[in-house]
């Protein structure tokens, strides 16, 4: 497990191409609009000071993606919001999801200011509220009808782990 690099930035495409096919109610992109993101895309994210991306490997293939985003307004830099957890389905049950997790808040937790954690998760499977209730996180809001998929609704919960 490792910050990915610019030179992962294929690799985190494809794997997040992925899961834009695997699970693409859980996301709020769509397989098309990642689809359209270039490689500099990601290479550039990968060199930000306020973003980073935790990776998973086995045998040097990528199987699992967390990041960590830090807010920078001065009002609300004590903020930084965990995203696109990711673990390939042959390599679920293992533990990688967690072990992402833990590592985006250990990482957090080492930032001076950095007070929270926030991030939100379409409702729609128990177990994703569970696994994320079992890491410290709380619910702090329902945003209803947040996501559409053709003519179908997904509401969103917004979820809070206070580090401090």
């Amino acid at each position: 497990m490792r910050v990915l690099e610019p030179h992962d930035a294929e690799a985190y495409r494809n794997l997040w191409l992925e899961a834009m096919l695997n699970s693409p109610e859980a996301y709020v992109s769509s397989y098309g609009e990642v689809l359209s993101n270039s490689i500099d895309v990601y290479k550039v994210r990968f060199q930000s000071e306020n973003t980073v991306t935790f990776g998973a490997f086995s045998e040097n293939e990528l199987i699992g993606i967390v990041t960590l985003t830090r807010d920078t307004k001065s009002k609300t830099e004590h903020r930084a919001y965990m995203e696109a957890l990711y673990v390939t389905p042959f390599e679920r049950g293992k533990g990688l999801g967690r072990q992402l997790m833990q590592t985006a808040i250990n990482y957090a937790e080492a930032l001076d200011g950095v007070e929270q954690l926030c991030l939100s998760i379409i409702i729609r499977n128990p177990m994703v509220k569970r696994f994320y209730y079992a890491l410290g996180f709380m619910p702090s809001g329902t945003h209803k009808r947040a996501v559409r998929m053709g003519d179908r609704y997904y509401d969103e919960e917004f979820m809070v782990m206070f580090l401090h």
